[in-house]
């Protein structure tokens, strides 16, 4: 029962960071209008966002953090011309497979269970994108807002509110 009650707790602040930081960054968003071009930091933003609220609670979080975290290092790394464009299949794997292994480490410790699917499903959804990029079927503004501050902003606000939500029903 103490288990239960100390979990739900930091799971109201995760929740609670989660929105600050999202609140945060749409607001840097609004205000700053960085070039995507200069700083393609969106997803690795994202990832960070993630983690920092995974500090508080890890047993939340912490394997899609990583996952994110590291495909936003090769995103980043991409754009800003580090590695070839043509090689961003090759980083994306990369990033997945340290991503495997820092799982891996985290199940041993017990903060990842057997059934976690979250990491698995964005390695998907990472996927899938790569497959539409290279189509040419994503919308004309899909790049600039993964890229930009837009993505940590709503995607940390809309995480921080479902775990609010689910945090409540808890």
């Amino acid at each position: 029962m103490a288990r239960k009650i100390f979990v739900r707790a930091h799971s109201r602040w995760q929740a609670f960071v989660l929105l600050v930081l999202g609140i945060i960054f749409i607001v840097l968003a609004l205000l700053l209008h960085p070039s995507t071009s200069d700083y393609p930091i969106g997803v690795l933003l994202f990832g960070v966002g993630m983690l920092t609220a995974a500090a508080i609670n890890p047993y939340r979080l912490v394997s899609a953090g990583l996952v994110v975290t590291l495909f936003g290092v090769a995103t980043f790394l991409t754009f800003k011309h580090f590695i070839p464009g043509n090689q961003i299949l090759s980083y994306h794997l990369l990033a997945a497979g340290l991503a495997l292994l820092g799982i891996a480490l985290m199940a041993r410790r017990g903060y990842v269970g057997a059934g976690a699917v979250t990491p698995g499903l964005l390695v998907v959804i990472v996927g899938i994108l790569e497959f539409l990029l290279a189509a040419g079927d994503t919308p004309p503004n899909f790049i600039p807002f993964m890229l930009s501050l837009w993505l940590p902003g709503i995607g940390l606000l809309v995480l921080g509110l479902i775990y609010l939500l689910v945090s409540v029903k808890a």
